[in-house]
């Protein structure tokens, strides 16, 4: 296709971000991404939700000449983009199947005029040929792919029809492409490149560390009465509760609702008119909770998520730190928890031993289970834990995950690491953990007979461990780094360079026992200040929640359309006066002072 530019000159970032956005700088590396994609360059970028992914498309889209063509997953989420770019005073759109002829035909007809800033299109609606027939001719600004892992058949959101979009480059040779994601192993980031053609596309790493997020993890006794202690130290606050079945949503939701707690359920098999009227009550609401299988959640733009309860044990590490990842987005302190047993474990090993999936994938999805039990099992900063996994050292503890703020307690695990590492070597390096528990275990088995491996020095060595304490052991010498797995060899384990000073004697290993019941309990009472307001202060953010609150029933759109709590919190601390005054406050843009302004300084004269 034939695309040309726009003759009108760029507009400057930096004054739109302030103007538009009504924010005092750039975050990370977030100038780069939009530098690099103003001047026509892809690029993959892959940063932590709430780390600020939306703006690297949204200011290119409005400063570059045309307008920025958005994928985006569902419609809930298009609709609520759309109303915060409005409310910025942005000409966005979407065009989806919940939307009347009349509104589609409008949408057209702005698209045609060069009215419109940003298009908000599903990723198979986009590749159909009538669709691509009308952006013939249209400038384009630029073609976001948001959640671009969702073109990865490793990972666990995966979506056929976001592959369709490899196509895009040769379609409309010269409009620069962005695929943005919040997580992505390496084993994924370079399947977003080659999935989605973006060879020559820069990649823009991020840290994935999500500070103001607090992980703990807790082992499963009686998940209700967890979950209730849990949410008794979160009344009238937001939150997602998942659960692995359907019968568990509906059977939580309904104990949570006669508990007198404002939740609802939300999973496949709910009628679709209940399904989504669940999810925009959550969506918009203050207070509530969502009790949901992994069907609610991709793409979710709910900033103001104050915690994430697991009370099943996630598929892998990515899906744990997607999920968590939806807490907490306004960057204000949130909670995460997540209850796990051996159930779990048996469970989720039989569903993928039974998922009728090719061996190598088998491989690799136990290999992630694997990862994720060994941050649950870990002794040392599970933020840490979960950073080396993705790739990223973190150099000290944390300081908030409950490892860090209450210290497990330990075992001198140095002989069993070493006899664990001596039938590695022993066996060629060449086996999974598996067949070397077998071999430590003394188990003549088959496999050990044909390999003769019933003869090694370390046959039969580990007695003083059952095989539930040797996988457990395998799993935090992975998670420490000592050992990783060669996903190319079979899931074979191989000893890292930190494992020489171990196997020397030079260097102890102490491992994780598990904690207490009472400590346990404790971890999950334990809640962070949302905010440091005391006081007066404290007074006029409740008036300026509740005068938030009038604003977006009136509009009929969620509260945080409106203002982020954060923006609420700076303008309890700093009391402005005047317009010019508000114009310093984050998230205060030219747009919302125009609209809000009196009303705020009303407000704020009032308390």
């Amino acid at each position: 296709m034939d695309m040309h530019r726009a003759e009108s000159p760029t507009a400057d970032p930096d004054f739109v971000l302030h103007s538009v956005f009504g924010l005092p700088g750039f975050r990370g590396q977030q100038r780069d991404v939009v530098a690099h994609v103003m001047a026509g360059g892809d690029a993959i970028v892959l940063m932590p939700t709430g780390g600020g992914k939306s703006l690297c498309y949204q200011l290119p889209s409005i400063c570059r000449p045309g307008v920025g063509v958005v994928v985006s997953p569902l419609i809930a989420l298009m609709r609520n983009q759309v109303a915060a770019m409005r409310q910025l005073g942005i000409n966005a759109a979407a065009i989806n199947s919940a939307m009347t002829p009349a509104e589609r035909a409008q949408v057209r007809s702005d698209l045609r005029d060069g009215t419109l800033e940003m298009l908000y299109v599903a990723p198979e609606r986009l590749m159909m040929p009538d669709f691509l027939e009308m952006l013939d001719g249209v400038h384009i600004a630029l073609f976001a792919i948001d959640e671009a892992h969702c073109v990865s058949q490793w990972g666990h959101d995966f979506r056929p029809e976001y592959l369709q979009l490899a196509t895009l480059g040769r379609l409309f040779p010269g409009v620069p492409r962005i695929a943005l994601t919040a997580t992505a192993d390496m084993q994924s980031r370079e399947e977003i490149r080659r999935r989605l053609n973006l060879d020559d596309a820069r990649l823009f790493l991020a840290s994935f560390d999500r500070p103001n997020i607090r992980y703990a993890v807790v082992p499963k006794a009686a998940p209700l009465k967890q979950l209730l202690t849990f949410l008794k130290a979160h009344e009238g606050e937001s939150g997602i509760v998942y659960c692995l079945s359907r019968n568990t949503v509906d059977e939580t939701a309904a104990s949570l609702q006669a508990a007198g707690i404002n939740a609802l359920p939300y999973h496949a098999r709910l009628d679709p008119a209940v399904r989504a009227r669940n999810q925009d009550a959550f969506l918009s609401e203050e207070g509530l909770v969502l009790v949901a299988t992994i069907a609610f959640g991709m793409g979710i733009d709910k900033p103001d998520v104050r915690f994430v309860v697991h009370l099943d044990l996630p598929g892998s590490l990515e899906a744990f730190y997607q999920e968590t990842g939806r807490a907490g987005r306004d960057g204000m302190p949130a909670e995460t928890l997540l209850l796990y047993g051996t159930q779990d474990i048996v469970f989720r090993r039989n569903m993928i031993d039974q998922s009728g999936a090719p061996e190598d994938i088998k491989r690799v999805e136990r290999s992630k289970l694997d990862a994720l039990l060994g941050v649950c099992e870990t002794a040392s900063c599970r933020r840490q834990a979960i950073l080396a996994h993705f790739g990223e050292c973190m150099a000290q503890a944390c300081g908030n995950c409950d490892t860090c703020l209450n210290p497990a307690e330990t075992w001198d695990a140095t002989t069993a690491c070493r006899k664990a590492m001596s039938a590695m070597l022993r066996t060629g390096q060449r086996f999974g953990t598996g067949h070397l528990i077998d071999v430590l275990l003394g188990m003549q088995t088959t496999k050990i007979l044909n390999f003769n491996h019933d003869k090694l020095p370390t046959f039969g060595v580990g007695t003083e461990l059952d095989r539930k304490g040797w996988s457990s052991l395998f799993r935090q010498m992975i998670v420490r780094g000592l050992v990783e797995v060669d996903h190319e060899s079979y899931g074979a384990l191989r000893l890292t360079a930190l494992a020489e000073p171990v196997l020397k004697g030079l260097e102890n290993v102490q491992l994780r026992r598990e904690r207490a019941a009472s400590s346990s309990a404790a971890v999950m009472k334990t809640k962070t200040a949302r905010t440091e307001l005391t006081g007066d202060s404290a007074k006029l953010f409740e008036a300026l929640r509740a005068e938030r609150s009038r604003l977006a029933k009136d509009q009929n759109v969620p509260a945080y359309v409106i203002f982020h709590d954060a923006t609420l919190a700076a303008i309890a601390t700093q009391r402005p006066c005047s317009f010019s005054e508000l114009g310093e406050i984050p998230g205060m843009g030219t747009t919302k002072i125009e609209r809000y302004g009196a009303t705020v300084l009303a407000v704020v004269r009032a308390a």
